[in-house]
């Protein structure tokens, strides 16, 4: 395939400058994924925390992303303005982010410009501006955010399938919190759960751009001195129940919003994640064209949209997917969706659908790769999923030589997605 042999050209030219390093600090082995790119004279940098997302909020619903926010408050010694105008003078990006599994510092600045943005970040991760002031406005803002949520039927319906889907584990709240438990909070919790998950142990380091790794090395010693010695715990795993539930939530709207889902039984490092990524694409990943798609909206005008995806990771697995329709039609979407997903298992797809999504899967590929950020971010899953650097290309490779029949056969292995749950969010129905 043209297309391919191009994008082998393209990827193996983006490749050879990524390695995997590291630096020693008390006797802890940090590991560092880097690129050197010199076309532009920029850096940047990432410290990755694990094991510090929303997974960690326990009974404190929200409290990793609250964390997180206040991150963004600066240094105590220069509060949230004077630190933000030390940045912007310099047109430094500085910011911290909590996601599922990690909490992430991130920067990004001219290289001339980037040593300064070490300077502060170390100040930030050992000073930050964990003050009552900053604490209160902090929670006054998520409440805030909190509030608006509850008229935005997408998040309500998302969040109350993922509580049927992963219900008794982690990933069964809003990783916001809600309103009760971000009242709850105080700012002793918040310096605790931050002192507590910052370990040398948990640490990944990403970063790249116009800057020498040997120097970048000496340069994160004082940094990394900050985090505290600890141990590396085990990520857990969930899976998404099979029991097929269904809650309904009542509110004015005109429209009916429906998300399922329903378990997908593969974890992070499967040899056949590309199979997956090809029948989900499909199925519903890929908008127009899709299966879901084209029966739900093109041939019977019932949804505006409708999609679907699995997800893979190293803490969970599910296949999930949503649409829009009127309130009159919720039960024929309803059953169209059980219908379509069936049919799916039971029949598979047909070569012109595979040969479409070989296009798109392949011919896509560089424009995913186009810039720094972009590739320092596949190369960091690719470690963090336990993989070589170029496992994606690896990945393609296998996408390109797929058959109907392997493909057909791995979509009828997995029936469990046929294990419907329902959330939906729709106006009172007069009762029949």
């Amino acid at each position: 395939m043209r297309v391919f042999i191009f994008l082998m050209i393209f990827l193996q030219g983006v490749l050879v400058s990524q390695e995997i390093s590291k630096v020693t600090v008390n006797g802890v082995d940090v590991p560092i994924v880097f690129e050197k790119e010199a076309s532009l004279p920029i850096a940047s940098l990432q410290i990755v925390v694990k094991n510090s997302g929303s997974m960690e909020d326990g009974k404190q619903e929200g409290i990793a992303k609250f964390t997180a926010s206040m991150l963004g408050e600066g240094t105590e010694k220069l509060g949230a303005t004077g630190f933000a105008e030390a940045l912007e003078f310099r047109a430094i990006s500085l910011s911290a982010h909590a996601g599922v599994e990690t909490l992430v510092f991130e920067i990004s600045a001219l290289k001339e410009q980037f040593p300064y943005g070490l300077e502060m970040l170390k100040k930030l991760i050992k000073n930050p501006n964990f003050t009552k002031e900053s604490f209160e406005k902090v929670k006054l803002m998520t409440l805030g955010m909190l509030s608006s949520k509850e008229s935005d039927f997408d998040y309500i319906a998302n969040l109350n399938l993922q509580k049927i889907l992963f219900e008794g584990t982690p990933f069964a709240h809003a990783y916001s919190g809600d309103v009760k438990s971000v009242k709850e909070l105080k700012l002793k919790d918040v310096e605790t759960f931050y002192r507590q998950h910052m370990t040398l142990e948990n640490v990944i380091i990403v970063a790249g751009g116009d800057i020498d790794l040997e120097t970048l090395q000496k340069e994160l010693l004082p940094i990394l001195s900050e985090f505290k010695k600890g141990e590396s715990k085990k990520l857990p795993y969930f899976d998404a129940s099979k029991k097929g539930k269904e809650t309904t939530v009542e509110k004015k709207s005109e429209q009916a919003y429906i998300y399922f889902g329903a378990p997908f039984y593969m974890q992070s490092g499967d040899e056949n994640a590309y199979k997956a990524k090809v029948a989900s694409f499909i199925l519903g990943e890929s908008g127009f064209g899709s299966r879901l798609m084209e029966e739900i909206r093109v041939k019977r005008g019932l949804a505006y949209s409708a999609y679907s995806r699995t997800s893979v990771g190293k803490s969970h697995s599910s296949f999930t997917g949503h649409l829009q329709t009127k309130v009159e039609n919720l039960d024929q979407a309803k059953v169209l969706v059980k219908e379509e997903i069936k049919r799916f298992v039971e029949n598979g797809v047909s070569m012109e659908e595979l040969e479409q999504a070989k296009r798109f899967l392949l011919g896509s590929e560089p424009l995913r790769n186009e810039t720094l950020s972009q590739r320092l971010s596949r190369a960091f899953f690719e470690y963090y999923g336990g993989f070589e650097l170029g496992h994606s290309k690896k990945q393609l490779e296998k996408i390109d030589r797929l058959t109907l029949e392997e493909l057909n056969e791995f979509i009828h292995s997995h029936n469990e997605i046929n294990h419907l749950s329902f959330s939906i969010v729709t106006a009172k129905r007069a009762s029949k």
